[in-house]
Parts: C-alpha cells; sequence; structure tokens
C-alpha cells in the first residue's frame, strides 16, 4: 500500500511514511490497527497442517494420444473406421512399456490421427515433437509441458476459419449481436450448436438414449456420452453454458488454453440450465458416482477406453442431431450447413485462442463506454473444513534480533515458514481433514485479483478473523495475517449479482479459522511477528496488484515487504517498505489456490519499487498461456510510471531484468527522478491489457485524489496493434513495446464508484480481465469486471466487516 492511498484495521488517523510520498497530492490516510493490542495477544494453540515447503504435487493420470506408427496409413473414411484405427493405436501404446505422456506422440502420427479423424482433408502442415523445458522458478528443477500450438493436440493448423460475426446466427448466443467483426475459430468451421438443444423434451433427450455413444465434437475430438454419472475431480470454476455441446466446447477450450489434456470430461446438468453454473469439466475419471439430477456428461474417447467403458455405437451426427431435435424454446437456430457455407477461409492466419475476436478496421478504434451496472458487496463463503496436522515448530530469535526497526536479514537469511502459506490436499494429508468448529466472519482489507488455471482470484492485504458473527452480536478476535486468498464460486457476475468468495481448505490453520496467510513469510519473519505481538511491530507481504499471467497454468505478483509500526500510545502506524519479493501463483488444487517464493528478496530497500503497482505479460509467438516471451514491470516514479522486463523463464533471477532508459534498454537500474516514463499522471492503482475489439492497449486507473473513479485511456498508435500470435501479427515483434513507442489519449471517465458506507473513498481498485470469457474485453467482447474496496466505518468483527469488496461491470464498445 505504500506510494498510493491506504485504509486500516480501525479508527481513522493520520499514517506518517518512512519515506516522503512521491506524489505531490496524498490523501489523509488512515490507520492500520491489527492484532498489536495487548489483550488481543494470541492465544491460540500452535499453527497445524504443515507440509508448505516442499508442497507435493498431486500425481496426475497420464493420458493416452492415440498415435499411429511411422508409415502407417490411418483410414479416412467414416468415423466407425477412424475409431477402430483409433482402438488398435491404443492397444499399440498399450504395449509401449512405461509412462505415456503427451510427447510419445509421433511426428507423423499427429498428422495421421487428423487424417482419421478429419476425414473431409482438413489434415494440415508440419507437426513437432513435444519438448520439455526445466521452470527456474525455483532452486528445485520442474518439467513441464511446453506445447507449441503448431502442435496442440486439440487445434486445427494451417487453414483456420475467419467468420464475421454478423454471419453467425445470432441466437447462438445473444451477447455477440450487432458487432460485426471477424470471430477466429480454431476449432471448427462449424458454429456452436444452437442453445434450443437444451430445451429439448426427455423423449428426445440426450440420455439415456444415447448413452455409450462415441462421437466427435465441433472440434473434432473425439467423446464417448456418459449418463447419469458423476466424477468428484472438479476443475473449477464451474461454468454456465447454454447447451451440451457448449459444455464439451468449453474442454476442449481448457485444453487448448493449457496446452495439454487437463480437461478429460465434460458433464452438463439440463436442469440446471438457468442457474449459475451448469457445466462441470473433470480432470480425471478415477472416482465416479451417481450423479444428482440429470446428467448428460462426455469422456474423450481415449480415456474412456482406458477406463473399458462400454461403447453402444458410434455416430457421426449426434451433435446435429441434437441441435435439430424439437424444442420448447421459441428461439429460432441454423444447423451447421446453413451457416458454414458462409465462412470464408483464410490460409495464412495463424490459430489464436478460443473464442478471441478481432475488429475489422484498418485502425485503432477509440474505446467508448457503452453502460455499467453494480453487482454491489461480495459475500463470504468460507469453506467448513480444514486440515489436521501439526507443523513443525518455528525457530527462536535471539534477544538482539528482537529490536524495533527493520531488519532485512529476517527476510533473506532465513527459510520460508511452514506455518504460513497455503497447505495442499494430497496424498499425504487428505486423511487428516477435519470440520471446522466455527466457520469464521472475514474482514479483509484491499482487492485485487486475477485468472490462474481456470479460477478468478480475489487477493487480499490485511484480513482478520473472527467467531461466527451475527447481526446482533459481533465475534470474537481470532486472528490476522498480512495476506488471504479467495475464489469467485458461482461465477455470479455473468449474471448481474454480487460475487460470493470462498476461502480454501488449506489457509486454515486450526478449528475455529485462525489462517495460515497467502503469501509465505520467513521463518525469521514470522517469528519476530509472534514475538513482537501486542508491542506494534510486524512484518507483512502484502498484495497490491493485480495477478500478471506467466503461462497457462501460474501467474505472479511482485509484492512488497512491509516493516509495520504503531505507536501504541497515539495509534499512529509508520510503514517501510523493505524492498519486494516474487509470488508465484498456482490454482485448481483442492487445499485453494497457493503462492510459493521462490527468491526471498527480489528488489531491494533503496531501489525503485518494481512490480508492486503491477505488470504485464508479453506473450511471444506461442500465443497466450504459452512459456515464450516476455513479463514487464511498472515501477512507480516521480513523473509517472517507468518500465523494466524480464524473460518469462528468468522472472526469479535479478541480473536478468532489463530497464528503458527513454531510448533503450539497459542492465543500469534508473531511479525515481526518471523522465523515461510511458505513461504520466498522478496514477494510484493501474491496469494495463490488450484489447483485440480496439487494436491497440487500454490502461484503466484510479489516481491518488480519492475521487472514487475509474479512469481510463487508450494507446493513440498509427495503426492497428496486432500481436505477434495473432492473426497478421508479425512473429518477430514484441507487441507491448508499443506502449513505449506512442502516446496515450486524454484521460476520460469509465466507472464512478459509489463512496463505502463512512463515506470514505473507494481504493485497491482493479480489473479482473477473461472474466466474461469469449465477451470479456481482453477477448475481443466488450464487458469488463472492476473491483474495489470500500470502507464501511463499522467494527471488523460485525456482520458489516470494515470493509466490502465491491464489483460493477462496464460495457466498453
Amino acid at each position: 500500500m505504500l506510494g498510493r492511498t491506504l485504509m486500516a484495521y480501525s479508527t481513522t488517523s493520520v499514517v506518517s511514511y518512512v519515506r516522503q510520498p512521491r506524489l505531490s497530492t496524498i490523501p489523509i490516510l488512515q490507520l492500520l490497527e491489527p492484532y498489536h493490542v495487548a489483550s488481543e495477544k494470541q492465544t491460540h494453540s500452535p499453527h497445524q497442517a504443515a507440509l508448505l515447503t516442499g508442497r507435493i504435487a498431486q500425481e496426475s493420470a497420464s493420458h493416452v494420444v492415440p498415435i499411429f506408427p511411422a508409415g502407417a496409413r490411418a483410414p479416412v473414411a467414416g468415423l466407425d473406421q477412424a475409431n477402430a484405427s483409433i482402438a488398435a493405436a491404443l492397444q499399440l501404446a498399450d504395449s509401449r512399456p512405461g509412462p505415456r505422456p503427451l510427447d510419445l506422440v509421433l511426428q507423423d502420427g499427429r498428422q495421421k490421427i487428423h487424417q482419421a479423424t478429419h476425414p473431409i482433408g482438413q489434415h494440415h502442415g508440419s507437426h513437432h515433437q513435444h519438448t520439455k523445458k526445466a521452470s527456474r522458478l525455483t532452486s528445485t528443477t520442474t518439467e513441464t509441458d511446453s506445447i507449441d500450438t503448431s502442435t496442440h493436440p486439440d487445434v486445427r493448423l494451417t487453414r483456420a476459419t475467419l467468420v464475421p460475426r454478423h454471419a453467425q446466427a445470432v441466437s447462438s448466443n445473444p451477447n455477440l449481436g450487432g458487432y460485426q467483426s471477424w470471430v477466429l475459430q480454431p476449432f471448427s468451421n462449424l458454429p456452436s450448436a444452437s442453445p434450443s438443444s437444451v430445451a429439448r423434451s426427455m423423449s428426445t433427450s440426450l440420455c439415456p438414449d444415447n448413452n455409450g455413444t462415441v462421437f466427435r465434437s465441433l472440434s473434432g475430438i473425439t467423446y464417448q456420452t456418459i449418463c447419469g454419472i458423476n466424477y468428484d475431480d472438479n476443475i473449477r470454476p464451474f461454468l454456465r453454458v447454454d447447451s451440451f455441446e457448449a459444455c464439451i466446447q468449453k474442454c476442449d477450450a481448457h485444453n487448448y488454453d493449457t496446452h495439454g489434456v487437463s480437461c478429460v470430461a465434460a458433464l452438463f446438468v439440463p436442469s440446471r440450465l438457468h442457474s449459475a453454473d451448469d457445466c462441470y469439466l473433470k480432470s480425471s475419471i478415477a472416482h465416479p458416482s451417481v450423479g444428482t439430477g440429470s446428467v448428460e456428461g462426455a469422456v474423450r474417447y481415449s480415456v474412456a477406453q482406458s477406463a473399458h467403458l462400454p461403447v453402444s455405437r458410434t455416430s457421426t451426427s449426434l451433435l446435429s442431431s441434437l441441435a435439430t431435435a424439437p424444442s420448447t424454446t421459441s428461439r429460432s437456430s441454423s444447423s451447421p450447413s446453413q451457416t458454414s457455407s458462409q465462412a470464408p477461409v483464410s490460409a495464412s492466419v495463424t490459430v489464436s485462442p478460443p473464442g478471441v475476436t478481432y475488429g475489422t478496421a484498418n485502425s485503432v478504434v477509440a474505446p467508448k463506454v457503452g453502460g455499467s451496472k453494480l453487482h454491489g458487496p461480495s459475500e463470504n463463503r468460507p469453506t467448513n473444513q480444514y486440515i489436521q496436522y501439526d507443523s513443525a515448530q518455528g525457530v527462536s530469535l535471539s534477544r538482539s534480533l528482537l529490536r524495533v526497526g527493520v531488519n532485512g536479514d529476517l527476510s533473506t537469511g532465513y527459510d520460508i515458514s511452514p506455518q504460513t502459506g497455503i497447505l495442499d490436499v494430497n496424498i499425504y494429508t487428505q486423511n487428516t481433514l477435519a470440520p471446522l468448529r466455527n466457520v469464521p466472519h472475514i474482514s479483509r482489507d484491499g482487492g485485487r485479483g486475477g485468472f490462474v488455471n481456470g479460477q478468478h482470484l480475489f487477493l487480499f492485504c490485511d484480513t482478520g478473523s473472527y467467531s461466527r458473527t451475527t447481526s446482533s452480536q459481533n465475534g470474537d478476535f481470532l486472528d490476522f495475517v498480512s495476506s488471504s486468498v479467495a475464489v469467485d464460486v458461482g461465477m455470479n457476475a455473468l449474471a448481474g449479482n454480487p460475487i460470493h468468495l470462498q476461502d480454501g481448505i488449506g489457509e486454515w490453520s486450526d478449528n475455529v479459522g485462525r489462517q495460515r496467510g497467502f503469501a509465505p513469510l520467513t521463518q525469521g519473519e514470522q517469528a519476530y511477528n509472534i514475538a513482537m505481538q501486542g508491542q506494534g511491530q510486524r512484518y507483512a507481504v502484502w498484495i497490491e496488484s493485480s495477478i500478471i499471467p506467466l503461462d497457462a497454468e501460474r501467474g505472479i505478483i511482485y509484492a512488497p515487504i512491509i516493516y509495520d509500526e504503531v505507536n501504541m500510545v497515539t495509534r499512529a502506524a509508520k510503514f517501510t517498505y523493505t524492498g519486494n519479493t516474487l509470488l508465484t501463483i498456482t490454482a485448481g488444487g483442492r487445499g485453494g489456490p497457493a503462492a510459493q517464493r521462490p527468491v526471498r528478496k527480489l528488489f531491494q530497500q533503496d531501489e525503485l519499487e518494481w512490480g508492486v503497482v503491477g505488470g504485464l505479460r508479453s506473450w511471444g509467438p506461442a500465443g497466450v498461456g504459452g512459456t515464450d516471451g516476455k513479463v514487464y514491470l511498472f515501477g512507480r516514479g516521480d513523473h509517472g510510471i517507468l518500465m523494466a522486463r524480464v524473460t518469462a523463464d528468468s522472472i526469479a533471477d535479478r541480473d536478468a531484468y532489463e530497464f528503458w532508459t527513454g531510448n533503450s534498454w539497459s542492465t543500469i537500474m534508473p531511479g525515481a527522478s526518471s523522465n523515461a516514463t510511458w505513461i504520466e499522471g498522478p496514477i494510484m492503482d493501474i491496469d494495463v491489457f490488450y484489447s483485440p475489439r480496439h487494436k491497440t492497449f487500454i490502461a484503466v486507473y484510479l489516481t491518488v485524489y480519492a475521487d472514487s473513479t475509474f479512469y481510463y485511456r487508450y494507446l493513440k498508435a498509427d495503426q492497428p496493434i496486432i500481436p505477434c500470435y495473432a492473426p497478421g501479427g508479425d512473429k518477430n515483434s514484441d507487441y507491448v513495446e508499443s506502449l513505449l513507442k506512442y502516446d496515450w489519449s486524454d484521460q476520460q471517465v469509465l466507472y464512478k464508484a459509489q463512496p463505502g458506507l463512512a463515506g470514505g473513498f473507494i481504493y485497491a481498485g482493479g480489473v479482473h480481465t477473461r472474466y466474461f470469457g469469449s465477451d470479456d474485453v481482453v477477448n475481443g467482447g466488450s464487458r469488463m469486471l472492476l473491483s474495489w474496496t470500500a470502507p464501511t466505518g463499522q467494527n471488523p468483527a460485525s456482520a458489516a466487516s470494515e470493509y466490502q469488496i465491491v464489483t460493477a461491470e462496464v460495457n466498453l464498445t
């Protein structure tokens, strides 16, 4: 919170900085009053549930990708023959000893599988074997699949189809009507089936009549239908779609985004069509159970065969027959054959992520605000289980280290504390799950976030937990941590409703709801905090920016390490920036989103606060979710925002960073007085993203003037900005460098937020990109989710909490 507006954890007071504020106008700040009061000294049992250090990755099942031996000719006429060849290939794969990862797929085998399953002559191009790249994020080298989009198992390659949006049936997605642009469809020349298919009568339903049927999805992937069965291994978040076919497409799109086959099944529940979610993607079919309600499922054929699921028949027209089944809805639909003939074919474009839409204009399009909708404050929905396990004891500090003032060695000279950070639910901890005796009331400060591995995360700074709170009785104080995390469950903002935030199982340290904290502390920091509690001093790792995507499964945060000193007599607080640390963030595990701290301190106390205000991912030719390209960091200077960058595989290497001097990149770091800014102004919180619809970058930010207003600007490039991975993009260029070449538009109002209940200004404002899928502004749509923190003036132990996390949608045309 340094260098921007600070809101506090209790009563109001003026807060002083250790350093002089770098911007001329800083509003009055409010006092942070955490757990330092002696009456609130911790008396609880030692934190439980360790196993944070050396987190054990859950073992995921290897799924066989059908292959053909070199020189073999696969049949190309009819799905039945293709399935027979696939079965033969599976037998061949089963005969191979050892594991069968994706990179066992032969170079010409992938070509053959396209010939077998795409008999219309849509097999294309050259193919390359997968390669392994070592991750340099931690001292322990781990291997991850690095799959170029040209060899992705689920993507057609060289004849991507561009369909004008106005030529599609508007009924296939009401949100798409009216915007005439080109929609890149990397999976198929055919549009998605009409929503009318989900309203079909029971006599023509998918289940149970088609149970066991083998068919191809619109992406060309072979699936087998499974009726009435649920599987436990969820890929979150749950989704809201309009048909069985759309749910399968979500599975295919997820596999494209993650550069692998992590989604093996898709389950659609028609009875929940108008609920918050009706589509559930599954990472495994190892734990089946009888589904509640009518469950229409599809399992990838290779996985179904490995599990010996019985096949009833094959069908080349299952989806199309469902799309034309009788319906009780009045919406019209077009069959695939009616619209596919309208699609012009381009042989020169490259594959872009599913659902991305690029505008047709030959110049940058100036974005305009088309409307907005306030959702209101979020609701907390904590989980009701925790991991019951005693953690290792922390270190004891000598008396000489327990002094007032910054001691950088406490951050750099100790290992990560096993008492902090999110725990994993794995083979060692799954049998220690126990119910919470008290599902706590949570009061949070701050609230940024982002999209990681299919989940929308909200990250917070100081967070207090309390015993159960009612409208008539405040809860009792339990614990206080400097950061926390919650996942948006239900995706309620899609329908214009307040979001629901859920804390994960791995976040609790005991059965009454004390927390471990999201950002891990070192043993030195944690031991100091425990020893000095009640006296007014502590170390904190705060989350102050949106998550920067790193690859398909991880995000990163450059978080400041803060030394907090409160005068227990006057209650005046002083916050000292002591440098920052790097957090790598993963999501999707049963314990909840987790952060690793691969480097204790990355940038030092006397250096610019690089990355604290945020950054931007520059994707390479592999596209969104790839491992190539660069990470750009923002640094707040005296005259505006400065810029640094590093290759995506070297983010933990301090010496690998380079800095913009105004004319070139240099390894010499500029100081705060540098004039090499890329955007100017009294900016407090900022997010910058590329908009395919407008073919330029857009900056959204709050200023230091405490006016509760989101502003925006767009980059006035003299020609459309096209990413290197997009249709028509230059694979040798870095499109993010455009930020250094062109001027920004004048500042315009994006959204005027309501003040908090206490009348105070909002802060911690940001954009949650990718929330609205293909309709999101970063995918070429117009919808944008904003969030911010609003003070209530209430007791944090009350039902209203001291802060509200509020969201709204803005339409940017």
